[in-house]
């Protein structure tokens, strides 16, 4: 069972129950887990220290957690905006119903924050995704590590996104049907987030030194670690001129 089910925030679910209706059709927990198993080895998960306390953003029903607890890591924490993705969670990590624009973490607390596809579903994005970024710097340690799978446009992209235009596809593969109602539900954000690669990439540059960094299959796969951050002194700290 959860050890402990902490509420951040009171209100509504960044995503409708059609969506994450569609969610959980579009991959069974056990292939997801496998997908996560073998994306996170790819992203050195495998020489982490199994002692790590690690963040999952955007943890949905919390599968990614799932995959971490089979590699070994017990020093888990889930972060959804959805009391009803998160209630079909079983594992032992500990799970907030939160905003991660407004996290409720100390600073420099976590070894390790993931987000796998959870940063293009941030409404208006050139105010909450700095604001994001900002409190997974604020949470990491110094030496801490942000890794992040997001979607990005490459041509395996824009098959899937032909291949769910064709309703007779849809009908045929269950698969291609959930991820078009996925797209249609969140297409907003998700249309906002693909559109947007060059402010993407200033915000998540200007907060993090890039460890690893492949686009590739319609995903944009980053590691970084925290930059030292230059703040600017106040005005009445400056000598007048």
């Amino acid at each position: 069972m959860n050890s402990k089910l902490t509420h951040w925030v009171l209100g509504n679910s960044c995503c409708n129950s059609r969506w994450e209706d569609a969610y959980n059709r579009f991959e069974s927990e056990d292939e997801e887990v496998r997908k996560f198993k073998k994306r996170l080895g790819y992203l050195g998960a495998g020489i982490w220290s199994r002692d790590a306390t690690i963040v999952d953003l955007f943890c949905g029903s919390g599968r990614n957690l799932s995959c971490l607890e089979r590699m070994g890591f017990s020093d888990l924490h889930g972060v959804d905006l959805s009391p009803r993705l998160l209630s079909r969670y079983s594992g032992s990590a500990n799970l907030y119903v939160g905003d991660a624009t407004a996290l409720g973490f100390p600073e420099k607390w976590a070894d390790v924050i993931i987000v796998q596809g959870g940063l293009h579903h941030l409404p208006n994005l050139s105010l909450n995704l700095g604001k994001c970024l900002d409190e997974i710097h604020r949470v990491l340690k110094p030496d801490g590590l942000f890794v992040m799978v997001e979607p990005w446009v490459t041509p395996f992209l824009n098959l899937a996104h032909w291949c769910c235009r064709r309703k007779i596809i849809c009908r045929m593969s269950a698969k291609v049907g959930a991820l078009a109602v996925m797209i249609e539900e969140e297409k907003e954000t998700y249309f906002s987030w693909l559109s947007n690669s060059e402010l993407i990439l200033q915000e998540l540059n200007s907060r993090f030194e890039k460890k690893f960094l492949v686009t590739a299959l319609g995903k944009f796969n980053f590691v970084g670690t925290p930059a030292v951050i230059q703040r600017q002194a106040p005005l009445s700290q400056h000598s007048s001129l």
